[in-house]
C-alpha cells in the first residue's frame, strides 16, 4: 500500500469520526488502567457493566486495595479471569500507592512494570490518557493492519512497528481508536461489511465481501 492510500483512508476515517475514543467508560487516568486491565479477553461492554458498580464504591488506588482481593472479586466476578485480574488489580494499587503518590506513570517502563499490564495496555494508557502517540495493537487492529494492507505483520510488534511507520503523522494521535473501531464494527473477523467499507475501494484484501 503507498502513502498516498493510506493518507485517504485516515482522512476518511476522520471525516467519519473526528472525536474517537476508547468505549470503556471511565473519568480518571486510574480508572482507566484498571478498566484496561480488566479488558484483556474480555469485552469493553461487560468491562463497563462491572466497573458502573465498582468505581461508585471504590475508584482510587487507596480504596481499591482496601478492598483487598475478596472484596475485589465480588465486583469482577462476571468478568473473565476475574481470580488473576483481581490479584493483579490490589498489587498494583499497592505499588501506585507506594511508589509513585497514587498517581498512574506516564512512563512506558513503569507501567509495564505493574501486574497486569503488559505493552498493549501501556500504550492505550499513554494513547488515550496521556496522549502520547503510540499504538496499542489488540485482535482487531491486528486484523485490519493485515487484512487491509495499512501495516502487514507476523506479530504484534511487527504490525505496531509499522503502523507508527506508515500512519501520517497528523492522524497518529487517533488512529488507535478509529483501527479498533473499524475492526469491531466493519471489518470484522468473520464476514467483514466490505459493503458498507468507507475505505473498501481502498483496502487490498482480495476476498472482499458484496
Amino acid at each position: 500500500m503507498n502513502k498516498a492510500k493510506r493518507e485517504e483512508i485516515f482522512r476518511r476515517l476522520r471525516d467519519a469520526n473526528p472525536n474517537p475514543t476508547t468505549e470503556l467508560v471511565y473519568n480518571s487516568t486510574f480508572e482507566l488502567l484498571i478498566a484496561v486491565i480488566l479488558s484483556a479477553q474480555a469485552t469493553d461492554k461487560g468491562v463497563n457493566k462491572a466497573t458502573a458498580h465498582l468505581f461508585p464504591a471504590a475508584n482510587t488506588p487507596e480504596a481499591i486495595y482496601a478492598l483487598g482481593v475478596d472484596g475485589l472479586k465480588d465486583y469482577i466476578k462476571t468478568i473473565g479471569l476475574f481470580n488473576s485480574k483481581a490479584t493483579n488489580i490490589i498489587e498494583t494499587c499497592r505499588i501506585l500507592v507506594e511508589k509513585y503518590n497514587s498517581q498512574v506513570p506516564q512512563d512506558r517502563a513503569a507501567l509495564e512494570a505493574l501486574p497486569g499490564v503488559g505493552r498493549k495496555t501501556a500504550n492505550v494508557i499513554l494513547n488515550t490518557a496521556f496522549r502520547q502517540p503510540t499504538m496499542a495493537v489488540d485482535t482487531h487492529i491486528f486484523r485490519v493492519a493485515n487484512r487491509t494492507g495499512i501495516a502487514p505483520g507476523k506479530n504484534v510488534l511487527e504490525v505496531e512497528k509499522g503502523l507508527l511507520k506508515h500512519i501520517p503523522k497528523e492522524y497518529l494521535l487517533d488512529a488507535h481508536h478509529w483501527l479498533i473501531l473499524h475492526g469491531r464494527y466493519t471489518c470484522v473477523a468473520r464476514n467483514p461489511k466490505c459493503g458498507q467499507c468507507l475505505i473498501a475501494d481502498l483496502c487490498d484484501f482480495k476476498e472482499k465481501t458484496v
